[in-house]
């Protein structure tokens, strides 16, 4: 969520900021509601001290002599009650106020950070960085991993849709020991590198969805639990950086690495007709996510660690990929700055998103009211979060089909994933 307080100092510049995400963003009816709600609470806050001094003289009274029945004191009791009635009117009008306020807050993105590159749309993205050029396969005839995966049954689609419906996929055999070989491999690389695993409940509610900045605006997104208020989570980020909502930390405590295996769950809506092959993009898939809730003064740095640490998965399974800084146009809602690292898929001949790691600064800590308390200083601060997925297990399977297809068929297993899997080939 965005700081009330910025919006209303520097409306300007709010709103140019975040037009430059291609929207057509309009901040003057947040800024009426805010002068109605300001005007009130001073209204009310006059009415308080009235309140005060009221007590005041009906204390001096009474330690006059003066008994409550009194006609001085009858009065002022009178006023008394009448300025009460007065601000509970107020304050309830307040209430109501801020209640209209949040409501037009929360549709409202993140402001694109500083050194997040203007740009319309994904094609004025720019590209950092190529890895692993020398690992692109020359092998001609590399089938779609989809294709592969079913040739050597270990990825089964008719029957998943059998079952449930499509863009579901059952793993079987070495498919499904293959999947978790890849999830313990990245758990292992990102515990030994600081990161506390979590296995979090795969239901949020709506608050939780709320405060990482997937309600109100990805609603039609995600898979609801219609007799509770429950939702299957899109991302382990929402329960992880959840975890912490409503709490007050110490700056001892940070930074908070954390690392979590989960399904996640997308309805993909508007995107009918895209990827309806593979891996891709399905409606449940395996993610092993990273978080992090820092110092802001170490925001940027832990963002650049962040990726590094995503990377290095890609570069241990000697998977070729590019790592590409988003423009202000194609950064997600709650993003303020993102690298995607997009992984080499040979049959397709071109480069497709593995994971996407965002700094979203002090926006999900606003929403979810996640400060900390630095020693000696006066009041809290919002932390800032950073999530990014290290890697999508799905998009990692689909890339090592392709990538390590052999001539006579078979899939050579990554080195480092050999000890889990026992065995060379598929």
């Amino acid at each position: 969520m965005l700081d009330l307080k910025l919006i209303r100092e520097n409306p300007q510049a709010v709103e140019e900021s975040l037009n430059t995400r291609g929207g057509n963003y309009e901040i003057e009816p947040i800024l009426q509601l805010d002068k109605q709600q300001r005007e009130l609470e001073g209204k009310r806050s006059q009415l308080q001290a009235r309140s005060n001094e009221i007590a005041k003289l009906i204390g001096q009274k009474r330690k006059s002599g003066l008994p409550l029945e009194s006609p001085e004191i009858q009065t002022l009791q009178a006023e008394g009650n009448e300025v009460g009635a007065q601000s509970n009117e107020l304050q309830a009008q307040e209430k109501d106020l801020k209640a209209q306020i949040e409501v037009l807050l929360l549709p409202l993105p993140n402001l694109p950070g500083k050194s997040t590159p203007l740009g319309k749309n994904e094609e004025e993205n720019i590209e950092i960085r190529r890895w692993g050029d020398e690992y692109i396969s020359q092998n001609p005839d590399i089938l779609p991993h989809w294709e592969i995966g079913e040739k050597l049954g270990i990825i089964n689609f008719e029957r998943a849709v059998k079952i449930a419906a499509p863009r579901f996929i059952t793993l079987i055999g070495a498919g499904a020991a293959l999947e978790r070989s890849i999830i313990q491999f990245m758990l292992d690389r990102h515990t030994k590198a600081g990161y506390i695993e979590v296995i979090p409940p795969f239901l949020v509610n709506s608050e939780s969805l709320t405060a990482t900045g997937q309600l109100p605006k990805f609603a039609e997104e995600s898979f609801k639990c219609d007799r509770d208020d429950l939702w299957l989570i899109p991302t382990s980020e929402v329960p992880v950086v959840n975890l912490y909502r409503g709490e007050v930390l110490t700056a001892e405590q940070l930074p908070i690495y954390h690392c979590s295996f989960t399904p996640c769950f997308r309805r993909e809506a508007g995107s009918y007709g895209k990827d309806t092959r593979g891996l891709i993009r399905l409606h449940q898939f395996n993610k092993v996510e990273l978080v992090k809730l820092v110092h802001p003064s170490t925001s940027e740095a832990e963002h650049e660690k962040l990726v590094q640490d995503a990377e290095g998965v890609l570069q241990a399974l000697k998977l070729p990929y590019r790592t590409i800084e988003l423009c202000t146009g194609d950064l997600g809602f709650a993003a303020a700055k993102t690298y995607d690292l997009e992984v080499w898929l040979p049959n397709a001949g071109k480069y497709r998103e593995i994971s996407s790691c965002s700094n979203v600064a002090d926006f999900q800590a606003r929403r979810a009211n996640i400060r900390f308390k630095e020693a000696g200083k006066k009041g809290t601060q919002f932390v800032h979060a950073l999530n990014g997925s290290g890697l999508a297990v799905g998009r990692t399977m689909a890339a090592i089909l392709e990538n390590y297809q052999q001539p006579d068929g078979t899939v050579k297993v990554p080195e480092v994933l050999q000890p889990y899997l026992n065995r060379e080939v598929l």
